[in-house]
């Protein structure tokens, strides 16, 4: 059992700068405190995501850590040259030596691709054909690709990652088919929904891992994502949680209450922080209390990785830090001991 960290880095109402500066202390201390990883979202055109460059931010993370591994959740393929992304995954492994965790996709909002002149219709074989494209270049020393949208004839290339043949590959999903296109590439996922619905994907990872013949000790991560909030006591900490999460729930529905669209049954959640603690989206309370929710959603959904969202909304640094030293002192350790017993 392994333990992350999931950011959107969405709005706190500070001045950015300074917000980034508050995030990349909070990365010093998961590095500190024993984290496994931290996954950054990449989002446009909404205040829930104000780093929207995962590049960028990284370097700054690579450079302030030491032990963490870190990556983009996800890289939105179909708005990146696929070659010059190849470059920035290559650039990040090396100034990491060989911590980046690659994180794909064709992005979750149709209305942040259109915002930035792409056609949501045309983002899945965008999407398909860049990742072909990304893998390429970073496994070989030139690239040719024939495709709808990107043609390449034996362009050099220069970069190569540290990880080989990859850095190690991320998916965000939605629901048990895409199981078998991960199994056969080893591809670590990741999902929110509730732990039955994870049960499922878990799973049917697990049936695609055994029917490629592939050693079940060695199955990739199959994580769920939380907002969590870890204080003294379980009022303390449900108080925090409400107050942060109105915050963050206002960034999450922005740009899909400017359109007037209404939300996708996929990415929904409930507009109040007691609402996803009751579908179980959320954890809040002393250590105790979210070591044994922990540990039951564990068990209830077969996921063998936890994604913490321990910044979300206008938690303050203070808050945060604590919620992630709470965690990992009184938390982490009870229950990676009873996943090895």
């Amino acid at each position: 059992m392994k333990f992350g960290v999931f950011d959107h880095i969405d709005s706190s109402g500070q001045p950015l700068a300074r917000q980034i500066e508050d995030r990349l202390e909070l990365a010093e201390a998961y590095d500190r405190l024993g984290f496994h990883a931290l996954h950054i979202a990449e989002h446009h055109s909404t205040p829930l995501g104000v780093a929207p460059s995962p590049s960028v931010f990284l370097a700054l993370v690579a450079q302030r850590t030491r032990r963490l591994r870190f990556g983009p959740l996800v890289y939105t393929l179909p708005l990146y040259h696929p070659l010059r992304l190849a470059e920035e995954i290559c650039t990040l492994d090396q100034l990491s030596d060989g911590r980046l965790e690659l994180g794909v996709g064709r992005g979750v909002s149709p209305l942040e691709i259109a915002s930035m002149g792409v056609a949501p219709k045309e983002a899945q074989a965008m999407y398909l054909e860049a990742f072909q494209v990304v893998m390429k270049a970073l496994t070989s020393r030139n690239v040719s690709f024939e495709g709808r949208h990107y043609r390449f004839d034996d362009v050099p290339i220069i970069l190569e990652p540290v990880q080989k043949p990859h850095p190690p590959l991320w998916y965000g999903v939605f629901n048990a088919e895409s199981t078998e296109w991960a199994a056969s590439l080893a591809v670590n996922v990741v999902t929110n929904l509730p732990p039955a619905a994870v049960r499922v994907i878990t799973d049917r990872y697990r049936a695609e891992w055994s029917k490629l013949g592939k050693d079940p000790g060695r199955i990739p991560l199959m994580g769920v994502n939380r907002h969590i909030v870890v204080a003294e006591t379980d009022r303390e900490a449900m108080e925090i949680g409400r107050r942060a999460y109105r915050k963050w729930f206002q960034n999450f529905s922005a740009l899909w209450r400017k359109r007037g669209v209404a939300l996708p049954g996929n990415i929904a959640y409930s507009e109040e922080f007691d609402g996803i603690v009751k579908s179980e989206q959320a954890i809040a309370g002393s250590p105790r209390t979210v070591r044994d929710a922990i540990a039951r959603q564990i068990a209830q959904s077969g996921a063998n990785y936890l994604l913490a969202r321990l910044a979300f909304g206008d938690l303050s640094l203070e808050e945060s830090l604590n919620s992630a030293e709470l965690f990992a002192a009184r938390v982490m350790p009870e229950l990676a001991a009873a996943a090895v017993s």
